[in-house]
């Protein structure tokens, strides 16, 4: 089974074992940029974890590297472990049992927007996972809510290292996503600025937290984009 095959149909390996035959595949949880993540349980504890089968090795290799200087922090995602099968490369990620901070945010069921005390207890928990980022040299450049995932007792850890970087100036405009990345993130945009030789990285991971605040409280994003060609940010 070649990894282009999987990607072209990432259903395949339900039902497989991998981590000799310790693990089984059982539902796909998701398909990013650099991987395919599936529901995996340990067949002899029952024990969940998400499965990510690597389908870009460099960029990949990258983010598992930062992801292990940065690990030990009570909310920082651990990678368990790293497994080689063929020619597939699979990370072992702890399993958000709860979802992620998009989906807390958006379904009313969960009773997070307006409970200040909850807001509040999350929100610091981001602050210690950026602070930590931060002072270990790394800015995370896609903070959303998308990429915090959710334990029980409003408990959450940083996820998703794909664009984090360990350069604190970047001429990378554009990256992350358009909804939280700072107005200096969005470069040439910025024609009133004149031509800008790069934006500071850990300061567009602060203005990132501010969107998510503002999230947190009225229950939806600020703006589409932090450009004065969005309404709603020029008012602003």
């Amino acid at each position: 089974m070649t990894l282009q095959a999987i990607i072209e149909n990432p259903q395949i390996l339900l039902q497989t074992s991998i981590d000799d035959r310790s693990l089984q595949l059982e539902s796909l949880l998701g398909i990013g940029a650099y991987g395919i993540v599936y529901l995996g349980r340990r067949i002899y504890s029952d024990r969940l974890y998400a499965v990510k089968l690597l389908t870009n090795l460099k960029a990949s290799r990258h983010e598992v590297d930062i992801q292990a200087h940065l690990s030990g922090h009570p909310n920082i995602l651990s990678v368990e472990k790293i497994v080689h099968e063929a020619d597939l490369t699979f990370i072992i990620l702890e399993y958000a049992s709860e979802g992620d901070l998009f989906g807390a945010i958006t379904h009313s069921h969960h009773g997070l927007v307006g409970n200040n005390h909850a807001i509040r207890h999350i929100f610091l928990q981001i602050i210690d996972a950026v602070q930590h980022c931060h002072q270990n040299n790394i800015a995370h450049r896609d903070l959303k809510p998308e990429n915090i995932l959710m334990f029980p007792d409003w408990h959450i850890k940083l996820a998703d290292f794909g664009l984090a970087t360990p350069q604190a100036t970047s001429t990378e405009f554009g990256c992350g996503s358009t909804f939280y990345f700072s107005p200096e993130c969005q470069g040439s945009a910025l024609q009133s600025f004149g031509k800008m030789k790069g934006y500071d990285t850990k300061q567009n991971d602060i203005w990132s937290l501010g969107v998510i605040l503002v999230n947190f409280v009225a229950g939806r994003n600020p703006w589409k984009r932090a450009s004065m060609d969005d309404p709603t940010f020029a008012a602003f």
